[in-house]
């Protein structure tokens, strides 16, 4: 029987290994180590006989307390829209001017018109509304469709170029690529354009040029942005006059515009949203850029 070992220092008994002069001592686990790993399968094995524990080939073992979570989180999503119920019945009942005069529904609109334009809306218009090329600023007061909030909820409802059935249509033709106007033409109206919302392109040494872009818009443009090239919200046809531009202002990119033509897309939110949700979604919509803003212009 080998002899028993003990370090000199600390009189306990080592183990027999030695690692480079240092012996390694036999040092017992502590007892508050041993008393929490005991208390720790203790508590371990009670709640495995309360709580849902063990998968189970078609189930689990549901616990003696009967504790279901997604019980209680569908009893707690009950429990919220019943509290949303009582507002949103008032909402429904009271039209877009009753609704904007009361201060606590309005409160309400907003809060729940924030999250829905985060979770629907926002991808493509930004967060802050302010959208980006080929998608309207929500902010500016500027609208193609029209900016009160009746017309908003009808866009949402129905979209633009959407798969609804009474969906909103509208598109720029490519008077380029499909042969209508030539080069010189697309260059003039493009031109002409340009000085109808910055009159400094305006000079008598391009007055010819503006006359000539003035025929072929004449002949080719009024038709959708009237002869005052302030659009009209019944056909989604932008003000060409006003300083907001969906596609750019630039040269070329007005004359991309009108060499490829536009045809910009919303979904039909109508299939997706309760009509409930729509109308929040209008009036958040209508007053994103400023409290009151219920206007009709249109945005290019």
């Amino acid at each position: 029987m080998a002899a028993v070992e003990r370090d000199p220092v600390t009189g306990r008994q080592t183990t027999g290994h030695d690692w480079n002069g240092i012996a390694e001592l036999d040092t017992p686990i502590p007892k508050v180590v041993i008393f929490f790993l005991v208390v720790t399968f203790l508590f371990s094995l009670v709640w495995w006989i309360l709580m849902p524990a063990w998968p189970l080939i078609t189930t689990y073992t549901r616990g003696a307390l009967g504790i279901d979570q997604r019980t209680e989180v569908e009893e707690s999503i009950e429990a919220a829209n019943a509290a949303r119920s009582i507002w949103l019945s008032d909402l429904a009942a009271k039209d877009w001017s009753q609704i904007q005069a009361d201060g606590t529904l309005m409160a309400k609109v907003k809060e729940t018109g924030h999250r829905l334009f985060g979770d629907n809306c926002a991808v493509c218009h930004g967060a802050s509304g302010t959208g980006g090329p080929g998608f309207p600023d929500l902010t500016d007061g500027d609208w193609i469709w029209g900016g009160d909030p009746d017309a908003i909820a009808q866009t949402l409802r129905v979209g633009v170029n959407s798969a609804a059935e009474d969906t909103r249509t509208s598109q720029m033709p490519a008077f380029g690529r499909d042969g209508v106007l030539d080069r010189a033409q697309i260059s003039d109206v493009a031109y002409y354009v340009r000085s109808l919302s910055d009159p400094s392109l305006a000079t008598p040494e391009t007055a010819d040029r503006i006359a000539k872009g003035k025929e072929v818009f004449a002949a080719n443009c009024v038709s959708c942005h009237g002869e005052d090239a302030r659009g009209n919200v019944d056909l989604g046809a932008p003000n060409l006059t006003d300083s907001h531009w969906l596609y750019g202002r630039s040269a070329n990119q007005i004359v991309t515009t009108i060499y490829g033509g536009r045809m910009g897309h919303m979904p039909n939110w109508g299939a997706r949203l309760a009509p409930e949700e729509i109308k929040i979604l209008a009036l958040y919509v209508a007053t994103m850029g400023g409290e009151n803003q219920f206007t009709g212009e249109q945005s290019q």
